[in-house]
């Protein structure tokens, strides 16, 4: 009980959490560090912490929708917190009344696991693993004779319906020789394939089935690594002198037309809610609520120890928070505003992470139209966070625009995952003789390293209230018409506008045999008589190559189609579910629309997913460049005319 009394102790000394609590601006404001404590204060006095107990999730909980609306600065706010942890094998999901320090609701979740903690991948299993005489043999083999020169983690392995596992906390481990460089990425342990039960610290399987050489050389990519820089001929600077051309009233941004709240959240990493355009004296809905939702990335490596590597990224490894530090003047301008979090640690208490976002306008020599001599230059606010999970980082902007678009772009950049091979390199491709080439599952980028092929999956959630929560989401379908006999053309194309009723109707994938524009629309008309609407503008994206009886598509089914379309339910917010931590498969989407709901001029949810098929350069090695992805949500009959006409000239 050493922990708790310890908890008590240090509670029981702090100053009562009115007198630290800073107020909140805004029902959706992230909660302070002193919240944070009367949370942890209200869950000790109801006697819910034991020793041992793990917190994966501490953040506010949003009110009704209605209320978030309905806000004017100045009114009073009630504040309420979500925690999710864990105690033994059990998981519970409490709600915290902060403003009337009292617990709401505590809720056991059964035959659930709770996301990776970070304690995890160093936990005591690992050293037990290293400690095993299999795992000495093993480094001999390699011509490894020192364990300290090793490093290893443990990772979940996703979820392949072992009956002898079900309901285990079960790791996987991953091994890298780390003498002499910093990046140990390619140097992996190859073929060693060690899964742990990680509540009892028992090796469950030790398999060693493949020899390979860990290449002797490094891949370093720090500066004292990579020497003398190529400088560009004169510098380049951008300033803004006179201050930003935005202003920021807490976590509430105005920016030109646009008015929008910003938080950073510990899953997703970014929200970005209650998106408003000025149109003359009236504030317009635009969007309600905004943010990536899950990553999927799946490895085409068939190996023992790679067949698992299918990580559901933000459910499985956001725990300490999925945005990263940024550092100015290479993630974000000099010039940026940024935005500091608080996070939960493993043990409850409140982390300090600096960083995680910043806003920025920016200009890069665009238009945003022109015609002859008459233009308008380009100019748009950014608002950045960067997720680093394992070896890749992912670049997430939510992009404003003076035409009242939003722009959403996504750029993967990191170290891409490799595998050692006895083989030397494309040349010498085939392993001792074997049949099969040493680069059949990726590409080498050096001597005995392939890149193994994979796929990036990246779902946003995006709740659009298009001039006010009662919304239809529609399909304009393109379709060839012909022309009648003897007319000088023999065909055209028009559009078949088709509202969706269900959502079983708004399940769609991307086709260019068979296009059609994607849009939601509201109440009002426009001066012509359209109703207004914007535009979910697609992505260039792929279809997923997984066998449909794949337990790892099954897992991640929201890659089943590029567009599922939802009505509002606040507890729906994960494209893989709440729990996909060795999550069965057909949570997430899948369940949330097996009702096949009513969609018709109702609040609906718009979750979007897009991605790449992943086949390595050697332009990418031993960090890959970025790699950028992007769609829009964009008016269409929302306005009357182009928005962007009186923009100014200023850039």
């Amino acid at each position: 009980m050493f922990r708790v009394v310890y908890l008590l102790v240090v509670l029981s000394s702090l100053p009562p959490s009115g007198a630290l609590a800073q107020p909140a601006r805004h029902p959706l404001d992230p909660l302070t560090r002193q919240e944070h404590f009367t949370v942890l204060e209200v869950l000790q006095q109801a006697g819910k912490l034991v020793d041992g107990t793990s917190f994966t999730r501490l953040e506010a909980r949003a009110p009704e929708k209605s209320t978030v609306w309905a806000f004017k600065a100045g009114m009073p706010i009630a504040r309420t917190a979500e925690v999710v942890l864990s105690q033994g094998a059990s998981v519970f999901e409490a709600t915290v009344d902060v403003t009337g320090r009292r617990l709401v609701s505590w809720t056991e979740r059964k035959g659930v696991q709770p996301m990776w903690l970070r304690s995890e991948f160093g936990a005591a299993v690992v050293d037990v693993a290293m400690k095993d005489p299999r795992f000495a043999e093993a480094l001999r083999k390699r011509g490894i004779t020192n364990r300290q020169f090793v490093t290893c983690i443990a990772a979940p392995p996703g979820n392949f319906g072992e009956p002898a596992y079900a309901g285990k906390r079960i790791g996987v481990l991953s091994c890298r020789l780390r003498s002499g460089y910093r990046n140990t990425w390619a140097r992996r342990i190859e073929g060693l394939f060690v899964l742990m039960d990680m509540r009892t610290n028992e090796i469950l399987e030790f398999t060693d089935d493949e020899v390979a050489p860990v290449p002797a050389g490094g891949n370093d990519f720090d500066a004292a690594a990579v020497g003398p820089l190529r400088e560009f001929a004169a510098p380049l600077q951008v300033q803004q002198p006179a201050g930003p051309g935005y202003t920021m009233d807490g976590h509430v941004v105005s920016w030109d037309r646009w008015r929008f709240h910003v938080r950073p959240d510990s899953r997703v990493g970014l929200i970005v809610s209650t998106a408003t355009w000025k149109d003359g004296d009236r504030e317009r809905p635009v969007l309600y609520e905004g943010h990536l939702s899950e990553i999927f990335v799946p490895y085409m490596a068939a190996q023992k120890d790679w067949y698992g590597r299918t990580f559901i990224d933000a459910g499985e490894y956001s725990a300490g928070g999925l945005a990263d530090t940024l550092t100015p003047g290479v993630d974000c301008p000099t010039y940026a505003t940024f935005i500091d979090s608080v996070v939960v640690e493993g043990r409850g208490w409140p982390g300090d992470k600096p960083a995680v976002a910043c806003i920025f306008e920016r200009a890069a020599g665009d238009m945003i139209w022109r015609h002859g001599p008459n233009g308008r230059p380009q100019r748009e606010l950014v608002v950045r966070m960067v997720a680093m999970i394992g070896n890749y980082d992912y670049v997430v902007d939510w992009r404003f625009l003076p035409d009242g678009q939003i722009k959403v772009s996504l750029g993967a950049t990191g170290i891409v995952e490799a595998k050692m091979t006895a083989a030397k390199n494309a040349r010498v491709s085939s392993t001792n003789g074997a049949d099969a080439k040493a680069d059949a599952y990726g590409r080498f980028v050096e001597d005995h390293v392939v890149a193994v092929n994979h796929d990036h999956y990246f779902n946003f959630r995006l709740d659009l209230d298009v001039d006010g929560p009662t919304n239809r989401f529609v399909r304009d379908q393109i379709v060839p018409k012909t022309l009648p006999a003897g007319h000088p053309r023999r065909s055209i194309w028009v559009t078949e506008t088709k509202a969706a009723a269900t959502e079983k109707d708004a399940q769609l994938t991307m086709d260019m045999h068979a296009p059609s524009l994607w849009r939601v629309t509201g109440a009002r008309e426009n001066h012509v008589g359209y109703p207004t609407s914007y535009q979910l503008l697609p992505a260039h994206s792929i279809h997923t190559l997984l066998a449909p009886d794949e337990v790892a598509r099954q897992r991640a089914g929201f890659i089943d189609h590029h567009l599922w379309v939802t009505p509002y339910a606040p507890d729906e917010r994960y494209a893989a579910g709440d729990y996909p931590t060795l999550s069965p498969p057909g949570h997430g989407l899948p369940a949330y629309t097996k009702g096949n709901r009513s969609i018709a001029a109702t609040d609906v949810v718009l979750w979007y997913t897009f991605g790449m098929h992943h086949v390595v350069r050697a332009e990418e090695w031993p960090v890959m460049p970025v790699l950028w992805h992007e769609f829009a949500l964009r008016p269409f009959d929302f306005l009357d005319r182009n928005p962007a006409l009186d923009a100014g000239m200023k850039p």
